[in-house]
């Protein structure tokens, strides 16, 4: 008799069956074959979409409401507006209703946030006149209500499909408990058919049941039509993010470049201001220090007054020196902020300058610095170019749509005639003014003076 020998490879063989053939794999049949983990996902995927689903619903049965309300603000705005001829009565009835557009598009926006989970940015800030505001016939108000039309047709028609779908899901998945109080003719279902049998009911309850399923999905397919609606005519337009956006890219490659440019002449101009000024006499002094050593004994007089010589371009080199710190970055600005550093700039002007400052707290030091170099730079072209007898330099903060700005103004009463890149160091002015997103505004009449206008972004949570 033959026998066979096996292997044994240790206790794990008598852990688990020997593997079948393809039972290793998922999805082959065998009880030992692990899950797929992909398709396990796409389960919890669809599991946690359906759920979301009723959210959806349930927005849209109580988005009957909103529709109704939207229904009377439209009914109240096309009676006033063609109220308007009697003597603008009709503004007693346009005005409540373009107001109540704009609440109810607020309220919409709540509930999609709530029961769709999609969040619709509020419109840009209105920058119409007040009394358009006051009266809703701004861009928001318009757009609210244009959205309160389409909302008052397609919330009413949306809500009565999903309530009716409900309402006949529920029905037929209770109808066999209705059925054993029916009468013997049977019950009718949906005012199409009859059912009397058991088997009836039984379809019948299975219909509901499937109805009651795809109620999620309906919602969700019906819910992203308000969303579309809202987010074309309650949030930000998008053709004006995309102009915006497009604006911005060509203004960055555009202040890009300048700030390239501009860092590359401040190097040069302090490179040639350190070469002309304290280099030269830095030179002088070790050229007289070195003739005074060697003549200290044969000639003592002569190399005192070498000594003397080179003691004075030594103070004259400090205060070249402290002409160029003060063309980057001057102490007092940093120590004192920028109404002490243009105050001092004003002092030793040519021109008489008077200094107007409501800077609450002082803003970034980059801002800081382009403010006070814009400020220098225009007094200077004042007392070249402009013939002024007078400058005024007002600073104020002043509220932007994207946050708090510095305003710095330079208006003189010269001749005029100043453009931008004409030589006049204006051009310099907008490079360093749009590498941080700022602007700069020239009003130079011929004869009427020049007035320099810089905002810059305040740039606030930035350390000093």
């Amino acid at each position: 008799m033959t026998v066979l020998s096996v292997p044994y490879e240790g206790p794990g063989d008598l852990a688990s069956p020997p593997p079948l053939p393809g039972g290793d794999r998922p999805g082959t049949g065998s009880p030992w074959a692990a899950p797929d983990p992909g398709q396990e996902r796409q389960a919890q995927v669809l599991l946690r979409r359906w759920r979301e689903g009723w959210w959806a619903a349930t927005g849209l049965v109580l988005g009957l409401f909103t529709a109704v309300l939207a229904v009377v603000a439209v009914l109240l705005g096309v009676a006033g507006l063609f109220s308007l001829p009697a003597v603008g009565t009709g503004m007693l009835l346009l005005v409540p209703a373009l107001w109540g557009a704009w609440l109810l598009s607020r309220l919409q926006r709540g509930m999609l946030l709530v029961f769709g989970g999609t969040e619709i940015g509020p419109p840009p800030p209105s920058r119409a006149p007040t009394w358009r505001r006051a009266l809703g016939l701004d861009e928001p108000r318009l757009r609210s209500y244009a959205w309160a039309a389409l909302h008052a047709m397609w919330g009413l028609l949306a809500g009565s499909v999903v309530l009716f779908l409900l309402v006949q899901g529920l029905t037929l998945l209770a109808l066999p408990l209705v059925g054993l109080g029916a009468p013997e003719e049977g019950s009718r279902v949906l005012g199409l058919a009859v059912v009397s049998s058991p088997t009836g009911y039984a379809v019948a309850s299975v219909v509901g049941l499937v109805i009651l399923l795809l109620v999620p999905w309906v919602g969700r397919g019906m819910l992203s039509v308000d969303v579309a609606m809202a987010r074309w005519l309650l949030g930000d337009d998008p053709q004006r993010q995309l102009r915006e956006m497009s604006r911005r890219v060509a203004t960055l490659t555009t202040s890009r470049e300048e700030t390239i440019d501009s860092v590359e002449a401040e190097r040069r101009r302090i490179e040639r201001d350190l070469h002309d000024g304290p280099q030269q006499r830095l030179v002088a002094i070790a050229m007289n220090l070195g003739l005074a050593r060697s003549t200290m004994d044969s000639d003592p007089e002569g190399a005192r007054a070498l000594i003397d010589e080179a003691h004075a371009s030594s103070k004259e080199a400090i205060v070249e020196m402290r002409q160029v710190a003060r063309g980057i970055v001057p102490p007092i600005l940093t120590d004192r902020g920028l109404d002490a550093a243009v105050s001092a700039l004003a002092a030793r002007s040519p021109i008489p300058v008077s200094v107007e400052a409501r800077v609450p707290r002082r803003p970034d030091p980059t801002v800081e610095a382009i403010a006070y170099f814009c400020v220098s730079e225009s007094l200077t072209n004042a007392a070249k170019h402009s013939g002024a007898r007078h400058v005024h330099v007002r600073l104020e903060v002043t509220p932007g749509p994207d946050g708090e700005r510095l305003t710095v103004s330079v208006a003189d009463d010269g001749r005029g005639g100043a453009t931008v890149g004409g030589g006049s160091g204006l051009i310099g002015l907008r490079q360093r003014v749009t590498s941080v997103d700022g602007d700069l505004h020239v009003h130079s009449p011929l004869g009427g003076g020049t007035t320099v206008t810089i905002t810059l972004p305040m740039r606030p949570g930035r350390t000093r």
